[in-house]
């Protein structure tokens, strides 16, 4: 967690950047003090929402001062988180007060918890997650790192969510449920039963419609 002397950048400068500096604008305690940009360095020194755009390479003037999340909706935000880790800058962990997490979970660095999600007892999630608004996770449930959990998800527990993969908007996935790595669960699918590995899934059940993918 951050301290009172730090403050937090968010990684990324696109329209799911602006949301999560939005969303942190309501945690007490925290000062958003900008955006990363690694891809276009003309948008160095520019302002988005009133607030500077830093290039990546000048992470290494902030160590001291700052902590950083990830403001980058696709699971290949692993690429960058990698990038950024060679600085020594700190992630946090930021969690909107209207989310409602177990005491009995954990979450790991790195996670963003959005506005009205629900985190229920004993579940654990992995480092760089991005729990959307109103997605709800149930009891029990093992999330791994760089899962993006899409907005009104649902979760039950006892689940497994493998590293990487992505679950859309308004899914369903049922009790005891496995689900692999680098795997997408498409909008609004209620998955029934295990799903493998870098597979996209859809329908109602869900089925599996491409192999072979990487996340979203």
């Amino acid at each position: 967690m951050i301290t009172p002397a730090q403050q937090v950048l968010i990684l990324g400068s696109g329209s799911f950047a602006e949301e999560v500096a939005d969303v942190i604008s309501e945690i007490p305690q925290v000062t958003l003090a900008g955006f990363v940009e690694n891809q276009d360095g003309s948008l160095t020194g520019e302002l988005l929402r009133g607030l500077p755009i830093y290039w990546v390479d000048q992470l290494a003037e902030l160590v001291d001062t700052h902590t950083a999340i990830c403001g980058l909706g696709t699971t290949f935000r692993s690429r960058y988180v990698e990038q950024v880790e060679q600085y020594d800058l700190a992630f946090t962990t930021l969690v909107h007060p209207s989310a409602r997490v177990s005491t009995q979970a954990s979450l790991a660095e790195g996670t963003f918890v959005s506005t009205a999600a629900v985190i229920a007892s004993y579940t654990t999630v992995g480092k760089h997650v991005s729990v959307n608004r109103a997605a709800l996770i149930g009891h029990h449930t093992q999330i791994g790192p760089f899962v993006t959990i899409g907005p009104g998800a649902n979760i039950a527990g006892n689940c497994r969510i493998g590293q990487s993969t992505y679950i859309g908007m308004s899914a369903v996935i049922l009790d005891h449920i496995s689900v692999g790595s680098h795997s997408v669960i498409g909008a609004g699918a209620v998955v029934t039963r295990n799903v493998p590995d870098n597979v996209q899934v859809v329908g109602v059940p869900a089925g599996i419609v491409k192999e072979n993918i990487m996340g979203k």
